[in-house]
């Protein structure tokens, strides 16, 4: 149909865009250039850019650069896009040319043909509003998109904390329900030294907080904005009071803690802070993932394995065999954790990519640091819900299993020596005798003095085992 188009003109010439899109010419050539993913880009990232283009509007009524009559006009066009009234216009691949023009046009054109309607003018015709003149005003792709990667970033960060903060919880929480548990300890998949379920759940849980508190310390470089930089960081076009007062509006507008930059260069050129946050979420992910890790081996069987937990059934494990469970959550939740280290690794080759005053590869690392936030949040609070908080202990085969591990003969060393202790623990071994039976049957220790030197408990605590100092002789 004729009326289904709108015709529209760019530096390029003239192109046709569908009569109802909010969107315009530039737009239309970033979705016929860039049908690369299928992906939309992700809400933070459109939400702090029109956050950025919100600022903008505010600052210049301020200052009088703009009329307020089409600054009110683009402040309640951003309102209107930060309701979610307007997310199908948001259309650009997140693989697209370098630096994120097509994002940064893709908003001020919306923006634009928005508040023109609002002023009684048409879509795709930028009167009295045009997208460059008045919502770019005073800026460039080159400060807005640093700029975004900042505040989306940091827009996303409680949620992330509040989800981690609840698995830490929820694992310390285990760590004291299970602590009079005293189960197998392994090292290299091998019997090592008793530890209690309790200490395990405990650690797992001060690594989280750890982690966490990395992210957060990485996280406040990005509260220092570049924008103001325009076009290569030194403020061309750019009033003077502009940074502080896009500081200003910003911290009203989004709720969050922000730093004016001190050198908006060095902001511009340098991807390093987004870097090293991605980063960042990669230690928190390898964390994580080594806890699933755990979790899966901890509850493998129920008959073939080790068996010292049980986690709750979340759904039938196969299609052919009746009855199996699978640890489903933990397997999802080691999935998610290789996609974080994997966008990590294009984040930091992308930040790497840098030449002179411009990072061009901005949009693949504004999305991947946002999807890794995304799916870290929600896989720790399924984690969470959904697995750690039903965790159950299997205190008799833990018994089971820390009676015939092979290690306990360390305890003896401190009375019979090493070699000694090395002889008992592959004689158990071969014999398939406990090492407290052979003990008690080779007479290796005086009776009453067994039970304190085997006391299982007390060899989960520092201190030397039956309070020996060291064998009788050097070779035991």
């Amino acid at each position: 149909m004729a009326d289904a188009f709108r015709s529209e003109t760019d530096p390029l010439g003239p192109l046709d865009v569908p009569a109802d899109a909010l969107y315009g010419v530039q737009t239309m050539r970033a979705t016929q250039n860039f049908p690369i993913s299928g992906l939309r880009p992700l809400w933070p990232f459109v939400q702090s850019q029109v956050w950025i283009k919100k600022a903008a509007a505010l600052t210049h009524k301020e200052t009088g650069r703009l009329d307020a009559k089409m600054a009110d006009a683009i402040i309640a066009a951003a309102d209107e896009v930060l309701a979610r009234k307007h997310d199908a216009h948001f259309v650009v691949d997140p693989y697209q040319a370098g630096a994120g023009t097509s994002h940064n046009m893709n908003a001020n054109e919306v923006l634009a043909n928005r508040a023109n309607e609002m002023l009684g003018g048409k879509r795709g015709e930028y009167v009295p509003v045009h997208p460059n003149d008045h919502v770019n005003m005073a800026q460039s792709t080159n400060d807005t998109i640093p700029t975004n990667i900042r505040l989306s970033a940091l827009s996303q960060l409680p949620s992330l904390v509040k989800a981690f903060a609840g698995l830490r919880d929820s694992l310390a929480a285990k760590g004291k329900e299970f602590d009079h548990i005293v189960k197998a300890g392994r090292t290299h998949l091998q019997d090592a030294m008793p530890i209690r379920l309790g200490q395990e759940f405990t650690a797992y849980a001060g690594s989280i907080d750890r982690a966490l508190r990395r992210v957060t310390e990485s996280a406040d470089y990005l509260r220092d904005l570049g924008i103001g930089g325009s076009a290569v960081g030194t403020g061309v076009t750019v009033e003077p009071d502009y940074p502080r007062l896009m500081n200003k509006h910003l911290e009203a507008v989004t709720g969050l803690e922000l730093r004016v930059g001190e050198d908006r260069i060095q902001l511009m050129q340098s991807m390093g802070d987004a870097a090293a946050f991605s980063a960042s979420l990669r230690g928190l992910a390898i964390d994580l993932s080594k806890i699933a890790s755990d979790l899966r081996l901890m509850v493998m069987g129920p008959r073939t394995g080790i068996d010292e937990i049980t986690l709750p059934a979340v759904q039938p494990g196969s299609s052919i065999m009746p009855g199996k469970i699978n640890p489903s959550i933990p397997e999802m939740v080691n999935q998610v954790c290789f996609q974080v280290m994997g966008c990590d690794t294009t984040v930091a080759i992308a930040s790497e990519h840098g030449q002179l005053e411009l990072n061009v590869m901005m949009p693949v690392i504004a999305h991947n640091i946002l999807l890794s936030m995304q799916i870290l949040t929600s896989t720790a609070t399924v984690l969470d819900t959904r697995c750690v908080q039903g965790i159950e202990a299997n205190e008799a085969m833990c018994s089971y299993w820390v009676e015939r591990s092979a290690a306990l003969a360390t305890a003896l060393m401190p009375h019979i020596g090493y070699a000694k202790a090395a002889e008992v623990s592959k004689k158990s071994v071969k014999e398939g005798v406990l090492i407290r039976e052979m003990v008690k049957r080779d007479a290796l220790l005086p009776a009453g003095e067994i039970d304190d030197v085997l006391d299982l408990r007390k060899m989960t605590e520092i201190g030397i085992p039956g309070g020996g100092k060291g064998p009788v002789s050097a070779g035991g």
